[in-house]
């Protein structure tokens, strides 16, 4: 007789797919429909339907790890903790409190993520921290703050994707990276919509679209202007809602200007025609949104990009009204709660500035600490990885994998190899975790309750559906056994429900303000959509999951699925047009260099591959690297389908097997970053940072192409391009 099922979310993506879950007798864990959440509706993809395989004891992590004669051995949680506070603690002692990096991730739960911040500012005194969300959606993030004065990755939910007239998704390929969503895309589609999608490749998503704009990677920017340009030579911008609703239309519509549609398409190499008709579709309909995604996103001037596509909404009315809008579709499952509470460099809880007095002396009173103990911004996440083993020489790592990960990937292994101590909290044994001087294993999603906040804004319950093996712990009492190591007894509770009480009374009056929201309401609702306040006069801790104590539904906060109908999050209350002007990517072809490299995802794999590489049926259908080339690419090569072949930058060399395609650029070849060894992409990728975001540039840099002999020396064979 089956057990009962509970009802959580999906451990993968930004969707936070619903799913319940369901033990068996036997043993393991049935994944099945869950039909009443409204952002897949019972669809999962491969990934979802077998995260379950992840929770199996063969092929996670049982036990702490310690390293003993340069050996990795099972040790006891006392030894393992203690051995992580003696080598926090003696490198503090030896350098100083900014000698400690702390590394967090876009997986972990609101819960953590927030404790993870906490601990690092208030027990370690550091201000290194940062988190892999960085590599995600901090351009997004940067362009949507400077122009709406907030950053949430959508506006508003995927349920009005449909009910728009059309819409541009800018390297995104929806149909790979979350599958349930393509739905909302068919539907707008199937309701008399329009679908316009920007990719170098022809990707699933691609083909689904009625007009395909295939630019040269890196010239996204241009083709946002040259976009613009058009609108205004057609006469087709909202005078009534710029003069209205926005500042800075000027300086926009003259750089605007500047980019004129042949000039566009000697940049991009977008034909002019298709330029013309994707601005008629586009402007046709009464609505109308732009989502980006990391195509966009990824690159050394990335917000700029994504500024330059908020410009188009703004001329032409799209923005802060029903069914239009500007939106992130941001890529971890807590990507957007990951950067709300803490985990980012310059950030603390509900979006604060850390550099902000008033917030700072709030967070400081929730934590009971003197506001003036609470560090500076510290590096963002490529650059505190640069600085392991000489700025920083001691590293906690939790929930994340940068020697598969991060660009210049061969690089950021070596600096982790110089750490003086590295520790880190993981479910699985990654290639990151292999290096560490200790190993923690962890509890996983289906483990624990907690919440996430998905890309839509809307907070999520995760619950627990079953206990964990035993010698496993929770990222929570890691960090609380550690606090206290270190001398903190006191403010870092295990209970998630404790924490995220705390949090929601650090992010009250913030702009991601969660004090209107309990896990009460989290499983009633089916999710609140942030900002939700606490009732107007009434402290965050007067909401209660006890519902003899709770409030009136006529005082709670409804939460806020659509954000600016009435104004934007600016001090004026008006969208501030970004008005900048096409640059060139940092890295450019060039003799030496000549094909331009872009990497993404596969539907069958995710993020590092930690955790789908484990799983035989997701392997099974992905199971290692390639590179993407143009039929006329691998003519002049002289590489035939399924041959190795070396693609190499001025950072290193992969190889791996060719696929030929006429989906790419003849000018670009395509390669997954799932995988580490030979085939590792991000050993190529170019680590230039967006001046404002700090995002490294993962979509774009110059490489050369080999044919790999088979002989033992081998080198290059008789085709190089």
């Amino acid at each position: 007789m089956r057990t009962t099922s509970t009802p959580t979310h999906c451990p993968y993506c930004a969707l936070q797919c619903g799913m319940n879950l369901t033990p068996l007798p036997g043993g393991g864990v049935e994944v099945t429909e869950r039909a009443d959440f409204p952002v897949n509706r019972g669809a999962l993809c491969g990934k979802g339907r077998t995260a379950p395989a992840l929770l199996s004891p063969e092929v996670r992590l049982t036990s702490p790890l310690v390293r003993s004669q340069g050996v990795l051995r099972p040790a006891g949680w006392d030894e393992a903790l203690d051995r992580v506070a003696e080598g926090l603690s003696r490198t503090r002692a030896e350098h100083g409190p900014d000698a400690l990096g702390v590394f967090g991730g876009g997986g972990l739960t609101n819960e953590k993520a927030y404790a993870l911040g906490k601990f690092a500012r208030v027990v370690l005194g550091t201000s290194q921290i940062d988190y892999n969300g960085r590599f995600c959606m901090s351009s997004a993030a940067a362009a949507s703050v400077r122009a709406f004065g907030l950053d949430r990755g959508l506006p508003f939910p995927l349920e009005d994707v449909p009910r728009t007239g059309c819409v541009i998704l800018v390297g995104s390929n929806l149909a790979e990276t979350m599958p349930p969503a393509l739905r909302h895309l068919t539907e707008l589609r199937e309701n008399g919509g329009t679908l316009i999608v920007v990719d170098p490749r022809r990707t699933r998503t691609a083909e689904q679209a009625d007009l395909h704009l295939a630019p040269r990677p890196g010239t996204d920017l241009a083709l946002a202007l040259g976009l613009l340009h058009l609108v205004v030579a057609e006469g087709r911008t909202d005078e009534a809602y710029i003069r209205e609703r926005t500042s800075g239309w000027a300086e926009a519509r003259a750089a605007a200007m500047a980019h004129w549609p042949e000039y566009v398409e000697r940049i991009t190499g977008v034909p002019v025609p298709r330029l013309r008709e994707a601005v008629r579709l586009f402007c046709a309909p009464e609505s109308a949104m732009v989502l980006t995604a990391r195509g966009p996103e990824q690159q050394s001037k990335g917000t700029d990009t994504v500024g330059a596509w908020i410009d188009l909404c703004l001329a032409t009315g799209r923005a802060g009204r029903p069914y239009s809008g500007y939106g992130c579709l941001t890529g971890q499952g807590n990507g957007q709660g990951g950067r709300e509470h803490g985990q980012k460099a310059d950030q603390l809880p509900g979006y604060r500035k850390l550099t902000d007095p008033a917030a700072r002396r709030h967070v400081a009173g929730v934590w009971g600490v003197d506001p003036d103990t609470l560090p500076g911004p510290g590096r963002s996440a490529y650059e505190l990885l640069d600085a392991l083993g000489t700025d920083i020489r001691a590293l906690l790592l939790m929930g994340s994998n940068p020697v598969v990960s991060a660009p210049r990937a061969a690089h950021v292994e070596e600096r982790l190899r110089s750490l003086d101590f590295l520790a880190v909290a993981d479910v699985v044994l990654s290639e990151t975790a292999r290096l560490a001087d200790v190993v923690l294993p962890v509890v996983q999603w289906a483990e624990e309750t907690g919440t996430t906040t998905s890309l839509e804004g809307r907070v999520l319950l995760r619950r627990r559906a079953l206990s964990p093996p035993a010698g496993i712990r929770s990222d929570l009492e890691v960090l609380h056994e550690l606090a206290a190591r270190l001398g903190v007894e006191k403010g870092f509770p295990v209970e998630p429900q404790e924490v995220f009480d705390e949090l929601r009374r650090a992010t009250a009056g913030g702009p991601a303000d969660y004090s209107g929201i309990t896990y009460r309401r989290l499983a009633e609702e089916n999710g609140v959509f942030w900002p939700c306040p606490a009732p107007p006069g009434a402290g965050a801790g007067v909401l209660t999951d006890d519902p003899a104590q709770a409030e009136s539904p006529s005082a709670v906060h409804p939460g806020t699925p659509r954000l600016f109908l009435d104004r934007f999050a600016t001090g004026d209350g008006r969208a501030r047009f970004a008005g900048v002007s096409y640059r060139a990517s940092a890295e450019e072809p060039d003799e030496a260099y000549p094909v331009l490299l872009t990497t993404g995802r596969v539907v069958a794999q995710y993020q590092s591959g930690a955790q789908t590489r484990r799983v035989d049926e997701l392997n099974a259908a992905a199971p290692g690297p390639y590179v993407e080339m143009h039929p006329r690419l691998a003519e002049r090569l002289g590489a035939a389908d399924g041959e190795p072949v070396a693609v190499v930058s001025r950072r290193g060399r992969a190889v791996a097997p060719a696929r030929i395609s006429p989906a790419i650029r003849p000018d670009t070849v395509f390669m997954p970053f799932h995988w580490p060894g030979e085939g590792r992409a991000n050993t190529l990728t170019n680590p230039a940072l967006d001046p404002t975001s700090r995002m490294p540039e993962f979509k774009v840099c110059a490489v050369r192409l080999e044919r790999v002999r088979h002989a033992p020396e081998g080198g290059s064979g008789a085709g190089r391009v």
